[in-house]
């Protein structure tokens, strides 16, 4: 039996989250961690109280479903609605943020970023380096 690393057990619960995706053209999930202990998850969602893409369709602008919240969304705001702060944190995704969730990862104090699927937002991942977070693309495999 081989042990997971530290990376490898939190992306393998991040597909786990993404699971609970509401959203016919993605499943992503986030977590949000520090010292080793999950503080909040997320997963892309309609709005609470709305209409979800599962029950009424996609709303597609330019190519992106504006219906749902991103995970890395929904992960920082169960710890803004939970008061719980993130700040000094890894948030855990199954896809590369996006560059508005890159804006809000930096805003809320978020120090790492590691993420398994490929999407190619560079002006994501030019404000993730500019803020001095680390991105790292998980490997399976690689020891943390």
């Amino acid at each position: 039996m081989t042990r997971p690393s530290w990376d490898e057990y939190f992306i393998e619960i991040t597909r786990a989250v993404a699971k609970r995706s509401t959203c016919n053209r993605a499943q992503v999930g986030a977590i949000i961690v520090k010292d080793k202990r999950i503080l909040t998850t997320g997963y892309n969602g309609a709005p609470r109280g709305l209409p979800h893409c599962t029950d009424v369709g996609c709303e597609i602008v330019d190519g992106h479903c504006v219906r749902t919240l991103h995970a890395e969304q929904n992960a920082i705001i169960q710890a803004a609605l939970h008061g719980v702060s993130v700040a000094g944190g890894t948030i855990y995704s199954t896809h590369q943020p996006c560059h508005v969730c890159a804006k809000m990862i930096i805003n809320a104090g978020l120090v790492r970023v590691v993420y398994a699927g490929a999407y190619q937002d560079e002006i994501a991942m030019q404000y993730l380096r500019a803020a001095g977070v680390q991105v790292e693309r998980f490997e399976q495999g690689a020891a943390s």
